[in-house]
């Protein structure tokens, strides 16, 4: 070997040049998807090869992994068949991607992390999202490249019909840069696409109004929006994802925290590894015992020990352990033959560029076609409007080189054509005036059957002609306007999301303090229900009908029943009460704390679902339970600061069932924690019966049990810290109690409710004003018949009643149709109660603007008369006289 053969090199610029060109090869060939279609070539193969070599489509039978593994590998992918394979399997696995395009048969692995069956026992073949991604392939709509042999070709891009790369999103770890791409719920992307092509100009803030941010695989909640609006506008964000857990009180007494969801990507086997590894760390002491109850859907139980406190346990669940994980985003991904870091914005606009670009030339290929067929037809109608000429030229040919160079001679007049409705749409085919026969038209002529020589033959070929040159105009007309691109882009979206979206799994809830999450929900009414066992919910005022008086109700929640459990009583509903999404909701709990939360925080259910253990959202310490509640109606500034916590906002007034009331400026309560603030001092044995909100200068009424009444004037009661106990408001008889405060207003009255579901109205002027601490007047007239005064309420003309019964009834009636009575009087039917049943609460409501109008007999109804009751009011005040004195 000569000198001159040897070249002298720098090892280090050898070695950087060639780590750079298998850098880009690995970045360009096998990490990173291309920001068309949103595959790897990998993937890209497998697709292409179960289309074009298997025909794999979603209406043809499942056929074996292997065979799909080693037609890719051995035609389009040299590489190890167990990495194709797991390529496979991912692109079928539910919980690994948003929309699967392959549809697998067999054991493709679990969530848990199980691995899927060897290839020789699974069979696949592809979805119809996986088919999308495959059409007009035949039609020269993307490039074509030689495969690694140089024996077939393989497209560069597929056409896809759908914009996978933000719907599947995708991971890979290239040679100096990784990508990381969420998944995107396919009918909101969609709908991005088309606002996109409507509005080129469109700003993210606008575009998330249709892509709302990530939709995973894994159903989960998404927490927060800043990093959600980082990766939309860069390209870069962290995405936290929660799962989701649910506190249930035991009739033993000990809570049970329910896994239902757990974050997409986590395992559930490692997740409960994690979690009694803490346990046996000492770091969770409250859990007692875990079990996996999960299937298709998560379900993992946490049982508490008995003093421990539910939700503390879940926020170290969520701090401590893979419950609360984060979603770093890194969209990156080949664009032009580079590696290119997109916003949300970039991934669209690449999507509808090349969709555009497979659009005109799927149309260029089809226009090709059609002109060809044009050609042939034309050929047909000429010759069959000359048959005799044609028959004769052909029979006097020795042969069909001759019979082809005579027809390629034989020509016609222009006019001729054109009489026969022939478009002449070339000028090759003309020479002076008369038209020439090109080499296909006379190969046309020559393969024509007797059989078309028909009469009905030639008017199908002159309506097929006229039909094919109404798709070329069309070709034309598409090639030549941006727009019938556009919209056939947009139409074609469309389609497949009517046919293939489903619904988004993972909520997007905003994160602790990042947005005023007023500003995204509506300020409906709602009606908020409490049970004696702490399950709350809220539900649409307007889903209570209204009935008339004496009518039987709707079922209004479903309530433990004792038959299910025998050591267990019913449930029924405790508190019941109208409110605003916005406003908020201050719960006093039986030990005298107080916890305040949003209505819209309050777990949402239909009217007869149970709700949610009121665990799931205060931090209630052991053995607490809530007493009572009250409503703030959120007030705003001139500047548009919540001032509702202001001290100008009034007094919080609070009653016993001993009768001890209690004044506390609003303004104490203003810092409270999620843990709960110290609102009252009760003695032992004594309970919040009610808390009113005044300002400090109101008239109240004090309600008994026995229907005896104390009103008096609230300056009478100084106001007082947080923790003082408060001051006599009535001294209740033997046997008796306190079951109701009241606000004194000229424009109410009060409206008294008992038990046996009798009610009646009486104008505060008949109630004297008295100093506190007094036993009280008359306010009813208990009997067996009426049964004992279950509530009291201030109430309109124009106010509405909800009514709730030990059974779990509802009933919403007008205050209108309650008589009003002296104070003495039993008062009228109410609602209708079965034997046993009682009633249970009382609400005042205020009436929706587009109310049902009142149905006299409708079907859930009964009116007094049918039911034997002809009005149980005692309207005679004198006969109670002499026995309704304050003693």
């Amino acid at each position: 070997m000569s000198q001159d053969s040897f070249k002298t090199i720098n090892v280090a610029d050898e070695m950087s040049k060639s780590f750079l060109d298998y850098s880009m090869s690995v970045i360009i060939s096998r990490a990173l998807p291309d920001i068309r279609d949103g595959l790897k070539p990998s993937q890209r193969r497998i697709l292409y090869a179960m289309h074009n070599d298997l025909s794999l489509t979603p209406t043809k039978p499942h056929l074996k992994s292997a065979r799909i593994v080693g037609d890719t590998m051995g035609k389009y992918h040299p590489h190890g068949d167990s990495a194709i394979y797991t390529t496979l399997v991912n692109m079928a696995q539910p919980w690994t991607m948003r929309e699967i395009l392959i549809d697998g048969q067999g054991n493709f692995g679990s969530v848990e992390g199980d691995a899927a069956a060897a290839m020789r026992y699974t069979e696949a073949r592809m979805t119809h999202l996986g088919s999308a991604m495959m059409t007009d392939l035949d039609k020269e709509t993307v490039d074509m490249t030689p495969t690694y042999d140089e024996t077939r070709n393989e497209p560069v891009v597929l056409p896809a019909s759908i914009p996978n790369l933000l719907v599947n999103g995708g991971t890979g770890i290239a040679v100096g840069m990784a990508t990381n791409i969420p998944a995107h719920n396919l009918g909101e992307v969609i709908d991005g696409v088309c606002a996109r092509i409507d509005n080129p100009q469109m700003t993210i803030d606008e575009l998330k109004q249709y892509i709302k941010g990530p939709d995973f695989a894994g159903e989960c909640e998404i927490r927060g929006f800043k990093g959600i609006d980082s990766y939309f506008h860069t390209g870069r964000g962290s995405v936290k994802m929660r799962g989701t857990m649910e506190i249930e009180e035991k009739a033993s007494g000990t809570s049970v925290i329910t896994i239902t969801q757990v974050p997409h990507g986590v395992n559930r086997a490692t997740l409960q590894q994690r979690i009694a590894e803490l346990v046996r760390e000492k770091v969770l002491t409250d859990i007692s015992g875990m079990r996996d109850l999960s299937d298709e859907q998560t379900r993992i139980e946490i049982t508490l020990k008995r003093e421990a406190r539910p939700q503390v346990v879940v926020n170290q669940l969520y701090k401590l352990t893979s419950m609360e994980t984060s979603f770093g985003v890194n969209m990156l991904a080949i664009h032009e033959r580079r590696p290119k870091q997109l916003s949300i914005m970039d991934a669209l606009d690449a999507f509808i560029e090349h969709r555009r670009e497979v659009i005109m030339r799927r149309t260029r290929y089809l226009l090709g076609k059609a002109e060809d067929r044009a050609e042939n037809l034309e050929a047909f109608l000429l010759a069959l409007g000359h048959l005799d000429d044609f028959i004769r030229i052909i029979r006097d040919s020795k042969n069909r080189d001759e019979a082809r160079v005579k027809l390629k001679a034989y020509t016609f007049p222009v006019a001729t054509a054109e009489s026969l409705g022939i478009m002449i749409r070339s000028q090759p085919s003309v020479q002076d005036d008369r038209y020439i026969f090109t080499d296909r038209q006379v190969n046309a002529i020559l393969e024509l059957r007797l059989y078309q020589l028909t009469g009905m033959e030639q008017d199908k070929v002159k309506v097929e002609y006229d039909s094919i040159l109404e798709q070329i105009k069309d070709f034309l007309d598409i090639l030549a306007r941006e727009v019938r691109v556009l919209t056939i882009i947009k139409d074609e979206l469309l389609e497949i999301k009517e046919k293939h979206a489903t619904p988004r799994r993972c909520p997007i809830l905003p994160d602790e303090g990042e947005i005023a999450i007023e500003d995204l929900i509506a300020n409906d009414g709602m009606i908020v229900t409490i049970s004696n066992r702490g399950y709350i919910k809220r539900t649409a005022s307007a889903e209570y009908r209204l009935q008339a008086r004496g009518g039987k109700g709707v079922r209004g929640m479903e309530t433990r029943d004792a038959n299910k459990a025998e050591d267990e009583e019913d449930d029924f509903v405790e508190h019941l009460f109208s409110a605003q999404a916005h406003d908020y909701l201050m719960f006093f709990t039986n030990t005298g704390r107080v916890y305040v939360e949003r209505v819209y925080g309050v777990p949402e259910g239909s009217r007869a679902s149970k709700g949610r253990s009121i665990k799931n959202m205060l931090n209630l310490q052991p053995e607490e339970t809530i007493a009572a509640t009250l409503r703030l109606e959120r007030v705003l500034n001139d500047d548009e600061e919540d001032v509702t916590f202001g001290e100008e906002n009034g007094y919080v007034l609070f009653a016993t069932r001993s009768g001890k009331v209690k004044k506390t400026s609003l303004s104490n309560f203003r810092n409270f924690r999620k843990d709960g603030i110290i609102a009252i001092k009760l003695d032992e044995g004594n309970t919040l019966v009610d808390v009113r909100l005044t300002s400090g200068k109101d008239d109240i009424c004090l309600v008994t049990n026995a229907g005896y009444c104390v009103r008096t004037s609230e300056t009478n009661i100084r106001p007082m810290g947080r923790p003082s106990a408060g001051v006599a408001g009535v001294k209740p008889r033997e046997g008796d109690f306190l079951v109701s405060l009241t606000i004194v207003s000229d424009e109410t009255k009060l409206l008294v409710a008992s038990e046996n579901g009798l009610g009646k109205r009486t104008a505060y002027d008949e109630y004297m004003a008295k100093g506190r601490g007094g036993k009280g007047m008359k306010t009813m007239n208990v009997t067996e018949k009426t049964g004992k005064v279950v509530g009291a309420l201030s109430v309109s003309e124009e106010d509405e009643l909800m009514l709730m019964t030990s059974d779990g009834q509802s009933i919403r009636i007008r205050c209108s149709d309650i008589r009003e009575t002296g104070r003495a009087a039993q008062g009228v039917k109410l609602v209708t109660l079965k034997g046993g049943e009682k009633l249970q609460d009382i609400a005042r409501l205020v009436p929706d603007e587009d109310a049902d109008e009142e149905d006299e007999l409708g079907e859930d109804q009964e009116s007094p008369e049918a039911s034997g009751e002809t009005g149980a009011e005692n309207t005679s005040d004198e006969a109670a006289a002499g026995s309704d004195e304050e003693e």
